[in-house]
């Protein structure tokens, strides 16, 4: 890939680190900022439940409305009014606007992370593909890997307004990247409700979006929460916190990476195997740790969890275009919206498990619902004897 067709992706990518770090801040600051805010930490949790419920029922929403607008302006837009929705959430003064300022945040940025991955079928060779798509999904790892572990640290040593603010200002740097950088004229096939109906009628599709729904649940029964788990368990500090975090996140970036290379070997579909089988190997990991209060078990369940997370997302939107090229946008806005689906569900599962003292029970609604996820999976293994999707 030459310099020039390389800045594009990257610039994608960079949109992708700054939507994850947007969407999953407040997983790294639930203590503070029920703390500053004078709410449960389950209160705070809802920041990303009713988050989820509005990118949920946004992601296809948006994607509809806006399939005919150029990519470049549509997601240099979205950037920019990420940042000054986080310049406004600085100053926000309760619990109660926060919530607000946050949901209109997540109705603007819903558009980014499907229209990316369109946009970048859309400017490589159908071969590149695969590998591009992941590597622009590589800035979601890179949020994890080294933007969480900073939320955490941030927040409790300088505080959380500040590193909204952060946020925002990476958002506008990211706006004006994607603005620079994005070829011009860049436009989707209009999504119609024919696309909806097409997509609704394809088998493989229908079982890729409940293969996401059930096993971000299973993440999220436990995500969002780790650091008041970790703190409740263990004692955790700040900085252990941090490294749990970015223990999860430095593990995604390198099973996103591995992905990349593995995808071209073994398949899409072998691939899902083996990163969703990690994500159940490390719930049952955490089961263990939570049971035996031992952070370095519980540590080790994040390296499973990290190396499974991060790319079998990648894996889900990868199979999804090759499941239904021509409505690759769509596709992929459903499965966001079922990935956010999985967060509202395990998200408020795990909330009220924590409310009632039941810390364990994260870990076994984790294990439950991904061992459905790869039930479901093998329904979708390829007829034919050779590697493929």
């Amino acid at each position: 890939m030459g310099l020039k067709k390389f800045a594009a992706p990257t610039a994608l990518m960079f949109g992708n680190f700054v939507t994850g770090l947007a969407v999953m801040s407040p997983a790294g600051m639930l203590a503070d900022l029920a703390k500053s805010l004078g709410v449960s930490v389950y209160q705070a949790g809802l920041l990303i439940t009713f988050g989820a419920i509005v990118l949920c029922i946004g992601s296809p929403l948006m994607t509809w409305l806006t399939s005919t607008i150029d990519r470049r302006r549509l997601l240099a837009g979205s950037m920019l009014g990420v940042a000054i929705s986080h310049a406004a959430a600085f100053v926000a003064p309760d619990y109660t606007s926060l919530m607000v300022l946050r949901l209109v945040m997540l109705a603007i940025i819903v558009v980014f992370t499907p229209v990316a991955a369109g946009t970048a079928a859309m400017i490589v060779p159908e071969d590149q593909r695969p590998s591009t798509i992941v590597y622009v999904f590589l800035g979601w790892s890179l949020a994890l890997a080294l933007g969480m572990p900073l939320v955490t640290y941030v927040a409790a040593h300088v505080g959380w307004r500040e590193m909204l603010g952060g946020i925002g200002a990476l958002a506008l740097l990211a706006s004006v990247l994607v603005a620079v950088v994005l070829p011009k004229g860049l436009v989707g096939a209009p999504v119609e409700l024919r696309t909806w109906i097409v997509l609704g009628r394809n088998r493989l599709v229908l079982l890729l979006l409940l293969i996401t729904t059930l096993q971000v649940a299973g993440q999220f029964c436990t995500f969002p929460y780790l650091g008041p788990l970790l703190l409740q368990m263990t004692r955790a500090t700040p900085e252990t916190i941090a490294l749990a975090f970015g223990i999860f996140g430095v593990f995604g970036f390198f099973g996103n990476i591995f992905a990349m290379r593995a995808v071209g070997w073994i398949g899409p579909f072998w691939t899902s195997v083996i990163f969703l089988s990690l994500l159940l190997l490390g719930s049952v990991v955490w089961v263990i740790g939570a049971g035996i209060t031992a952070l370095p078990v519980l540590l080790a369940a994040s390296v499973l969890w990290g190396l499974g997370f991060a790319a079998m997302n990648s894996m889900q939107q990868t199979r999804l275009i090759g499941a239904a090229p021509v409505f690759a946008s769509a596709a992929v806005a459903l499965n966001t919206s079922m990935l956010y689906v999985g967060q509202a569900v395990g998200s408020g599962l795990g909330g009220q498990f924590f409310a009632h003292d039941q810390l364990q029970a994260n870990g076994y609604a984790g294990i439950a619902f991904i061992v459905l996820a790869i039930g479901v999976l093998f329904l979708t293994r390829p007829r034919s004897s050779v590697v493929g999707a």
